[in-house]
């Protein structure tokens, strides 16, 4: 809306914004970012303990996408006037002794660092991928909060994993407090997004960035009496734990909650006596309910079963039959937030979760989301596609008729899927969906136009060629999930630059093979009719329009490398269809040549 601040939004999300209430805000490729302005009020916490003392402090709201929230304090280098801080869940790991060096991923308001400066850390560094949120607390609000200034504390504007993958350093905890893609929508539908900070590769990263005594400490939403996100996080605990070749992961857990936050501290060595007893103790003082001990059980079944499991097959047990999916997320596979199977939509009792506290319901509302696209999707291709250039299709004979559609169908639907995967993957490697849509898309459309422009000159004439084409894309897709997992980790360390250089470089072969794929396509039914060209055309639209869906929800249920696979089979597919072709196109030059020439010898 056009205001006398210029052009704003006025409702974000699900609520009005007053422009006089916000005393600053910018954008950038990354978010949205606005700081409130000052109130004195009670300090915001995240899990605050029932023994937290009544205070007030000056505070402002920093908000992300309008989504997710967290408290600027006003600080002026005092770190006792801070105090409220040691009764909040987040931060029970400090109770352990002798913790000097820290790291925070996802600074926001700068809470965690001032907590670890609290707890007598004294050397502290926040890892935050946007540059915005430093320049407020560098410079923009420095007056404010002295965060910045403090002695031992150092911001790094950085993807975190990438970050940690090339620090040489070490730190005694590492500390990640409620970090999600939660505000890209009020829908919720980001919780089919993947996450690179929330799979069993990023965790091993973090686990390997500690010291012998060293922990990683995660705070996430929690549900009293489901086990939904929590259940998640626990699993993703014990498999990082197992990949770093933990022999019983439970003795490096403990997790404990207040309110609807849990925190789940995971130790690179099994928790000591004095560690553990200083855990309970702190646990006790401040009323927070123990879920996780090395030496008690669990008090939820499906808990005690996840954090018992001694190797991935057990693992595997514990984390099925639950109407929630509670595997641990991978990098092929790396939505955390999204724990609803899509099965579960035809199950006639799904409804009767609906009103559960947790993830359900928004995991719900998200799935039948991408479900409606998928039934609208489906409409608006019939209707402004399939019925309009049905006519065009009517006169052609059977063969261009079924081989062409089958052609286009497949190259369509096999590009959006290869395009989608890659995103995807992509989008974990190089730390940013805004990255991969910039790097992955730049690189498909350059090498595919190189493709299609090298068609020109080298052209797919005769059946050992065609099959040649489809054989060699199709290994090449197929081959990407054998060798590029294992390549993308080795070279998660690397600069953006160079990580940006290796996705082009592993999709030009790809792009360009795949580019051959349209024009091709559309000389060898020209061969047989120019008439049905506007249907094929639009068939080849309609198929990536409906494949871009579908190819999400396969990379969900199953796995990235899974719809990858899909569409390498589209590749190796369109064989036949393209063969189909060329045969009915040489029949059709035959009979023209003959109409032409009725004198000319029948085998001409």
């Amino acid at each position: 809306t056009l205001t006398t601040y210029g052009v704003r939004p006025t409702i974000i999300k699900d609520h009005v914004e007053t422009p006089a209430d916000l005393a600053y805000d910018r954008w950038n490729s990354f978010s949205r970012i606005t700081v409130s302005r000052s109130e004195t009020v009670p300090p915001a916490m995240f899990g605050a303990s029932p023994r937290l003392p009544h205070s007030t402090i000056e505070q402002r709201a920093l908000n992300i996408d309008g989504g997710a929230g967290t408290a600027l304090y006003r600080f002026d280098g005092d770190l006792a006037k801070l105090g409220f801080l040691r009764y909040d869940v987040t931060n029970l790991a400090y109770a352990i002794p002798d913790l000097k060096t820290g790291a925070v991923i996802g600074v926001g308001g700068g809470r965690d660092v001032l907590s670890q400066r609290l707890f007598g850390l004294s050397d502290v560094t926040g890892v935050e991928i946007n540059p915005i949120i430093i320049d407020v607390l560098e410079r923009q609000f420095s007056g404010y909060t002295a965060i910045a200034a403090l002695d031992g504390v150092k911001f790094e504007v950085d993807e975190a994993r990438s970050w940690f993958a090339r620090t040489r350093r070490s730190f005694d905890v590492i500390q990640m407090s409620l970090i999600d893609t939660w505000a890209a929508t009020g829908a919720g539908a980001f919780t089919l997004t993947e996450n690179g900070l929330y799979t069993v590769e990023a965790w091993q990263r973090f686990l390997g960035r500690l010291n012998p005594s060293g922990l990683f400490t995660v705070s996430r939403w929690y549900a009293p009496g489901e086990v939904n996100e929590t259940g998640r996080l626990v699993s993703l605990g014990v498999a990082s734990l197992l990949a770093t070749g933990a022999a019983e992961p439970r003795r490096h857990l403990f997790l404990a909650t207040a309110g609807n936050v849990a925190t789940l501290i995971v130790t690179k060595s099994p928790l000591s006596p004095v560690a553990l007893g200083a855990l309970k103790n702190a646990a006790k003082a401040d009323e927070f309910t123990v879920l996780l001990s090395p030496d008690t059980s669990a008090p939820s079944a499906v808990l005690e079963k996840i954090v018992s499991a001694t190797d991935r097959r057990m693992l595997d047990q514990a984390t099925t039959g639950f109407y929630l999916d509670l595997t641990p997320p991978t990098d092929a596979r790396p939505f955390f937030f999204n724990q609803l199977w899509f099965a579960t939509l035809f199950d006639a009792d799904v409804f009767s979760h609906f009103t559960h506290t947790g993830v359900f319901a928004g995991n719900l509302i998200a799935t039948l989301t991408l479900a409606m696209l998928v039934l609208i999707s489906v409409a608006l291709v019939a209707a402004t596609i399939i019925v309009p250039l049905q006519p065009t299709v009517r006169e052609a004979g059977w063969q261009l008729a079924v081989g062409g559609t089958a052609y286009f169908v497949l190259i369509g639907s096999g590009f959006m899927m290869v395009e989608i995967a890659l995103l995807q993957r992509m989008s974990v490697f190089l730390g940013h969906p805004v990255y991969a849509l910039s790097v992955v898309l730049f690189s498909l459309i350059l090498w595919t136009g190189f493709g299609s422009l090298a068609s020109e000159r080298v052209r797919l004439a005769g059946t050992g060629k065609l099959l040649a084409w489809s054989v060699a894309s199709a290994a090449y897709l197929f081959a990407l999930p054998l060798w590029l997992p294992p390549l993308l980790v080795d070279l998660d360390g690397a600069g953006l630059l160079v990580r940006a250089g290796l996705c082009v470089l592993v999709l030009a072969p790809a792009g360009f093979l795949m580019g051959f794929g349209f024009p091709t396509g559309m000389r060898l039914v020209s061969t047989i009719s120019t008439g049905p060209t506007p249907w094929f055309w639009g068939i080849n639209g309609a198929a990536g329009v409906l494949a871009a869906s579908v190819a999400v929800a396969t990379s969900i249920a199953f796995s990235i490398d899974t719809t990858l696979r899909i569409g390498a089979a589209c590749y190796l597919l369109v064989a036949a269809p393209a063969v189909l072709l060329m045969s009915a196109g040489a029949r059709s030059n035959h009979t023209t040549l003959r109409s032409l020439h009725p004198s000319a010898p029948t085998n001409v």
